[in-house]
């Protein structure tokens, strides 16, 4: 016999508002798309639970599907009803486990996030976790070198500051898990915390943070699992920022920065080698340095700890002379000058060893930045091409020398 199968009511809506936004925002992987879709719309039946009783309810009467069958397959019937339960009780754990230590979300599907939608930004509460007059200069302490926060707002910073929260850990403990969904983004106040990375199997370390830096950014800005594990090596101390105040502060101001400097980005020799993806990474973790005429970018002999590219202006590169005897006298030789869409810095951070020169603004000089965490980890694809200029630098500097000066060694 002929069975009629019911489209249930709100299914057309359903499909169509996902169409509609596939072709407005033209994602590249649909599926992962359709998840962030239709969780975002979850999320907004749980906090209207007659919406979702509305959605919930078969359609009586509409456009009606024939399915050839011998009898009705009550049996069939029953196990849809157990299967409707059985994912109700699952939302239901899944709300439960949003709430843990550090405020965690332990399992939750990442969701879309608009940064120019500003509609629901005044509407959605505004975290303050209240702090004494001490914790708050130990947080601006913290805080003062972090380049996602540099280009923020005298306003935006301190909403940043008040919505961020304290967390003590302990020797051993696991910060961050790699696999794991994003849930905060942390500052380091004190403590040394090793990197691990899972490769075929096995925990490698591969890095460390020492007493300084921050991480857990690229997994709120991306809706990507951690891709690291972190792990506290010492007693010590760390300042939180929940997902939902990084997207709407954080996330947005990127946004902005990648509208304005996109094209610039796109511009720039050194990064042509990377995908526009990696490059739009870049983008996300730059800070911008206004420096006027003669002021001083790097000293020489100082440890390195970020890269710069020139946005406009330029910088001239001096190095100290040699005596007869090659002893340094404080004598500064002129030995290179980058400008706009050139890049200097890297020297430093590719061999490891302090810095060779010291720079100069050469009029007014706008650089971006990049610190040496985001440097290492976002621009491993450029290391060939930045280790080849090294060759060239110590040709330079036989041309002013007139013996060779080895600076990888």
């Amino acid at each position: 016999m002929m069975t009629a199968v019911e489209i249930p009511a709100g299914l057309k809506e359903l499909l169509q508002g996902y169409t509609v936004e596939v072709l407005r925002r033209r994602p590249p992987d649909l599926v992962e798309f359709a998840v962030q879709h239709f969780t975002r719309i979850l999320e907004g039946h749980r906090n209207d639970p007659k919406a979702k009783k509305r959605s919930a309810k078969p359609a009586r009467k509409g456009v009606t599907f024939e399915t050839k069958s011998d009898k009705p397959n009550k049996d069939e019937e029953e196990e849809e009803e157990e299967e409707e339960e059985e994912e109700e009780e699952e939302e239901e754990d899944t709300v439960k486990s949003t709430t843990s230590k550090y405020n965690r979300r332990v399992s939750v599907c990442a969701e879309a996030y608009n940064p120019d939608d500003d509609e629901d930004d005044d509407a959605e509460p505004r975290v303050v976790y209240p702090k004494t007059d001490e914790q708050r200069r130990r947080l601006q302490d913290a805080c003062r070198h972090i380049l996602l926060f540099k280009t923020l707002e005298q306003e935006q910073f301190s909403e940043v500051l008040d919505g961020m929260f304290e967390v003590l850990v302990k020797t051993q403990e696991h910060i961050i898990d790699q696999g794991d969904d994003g849930d905060n983004f942390y500052v380091i106040e004190k403590g040394v915390y090793d990197i691990f990375v899972e490769k075929d199997g096995v925990s490698v370390c591969v890095g460390k943070y020492d007493n300084k830096g921050s991480f857990g950014e690229l997994a709120l800005m991306y809706n990507t699992p951690r891709a690291a594990t972190i792990v506290a090596t010492q007693e010590g101390a760390l300042w939180g920022l929940d997902r939902a105040t990084f997207h709407r502060l954080i996330v947005r101001n990127n946004a902005k920065k990648r509208r304005m400097y996109e094209a610039f980005i796109e511009c720039v020799p050194l990064l042509k080698s990377l995908e526009p993806s990696e490059r739009m990474k870049i983008v996300d973790v730059l800070g911008a340095r206004v420096f006027k005429d003669g002021e001083r970018l790097i000293t020489q002999g100082e440890e390195a700890d970020c890269f710069y590219i020139v946005e406009s202006g330029e910088v001239k590169i001096m190095i100290k002379s040699k005596t007869k005897a090659g002893q340094q006298d404080n004598t500064e030789v002129e030995v290179a000058r980058c400008s706009r869409g050139q890049y200097f810095g890297e020297l430093a951070l590719v061999t490891n060893k302090p810095r060779a020169a010291s720079v100069y603004a050469v009029g007014e000089t706008k650089c971006l930045v990049i610190d040496i965490q985001a440097f290492e980890r976002l621009l491993g694809p450029c290391m060939d091409i930045m280790k080849r200029n090294i060759s060239q630098y110590e040709d330079q500097l036989v041309a002013l020398f007139g013996s060779s000066v080895d600076l990888k060694h």
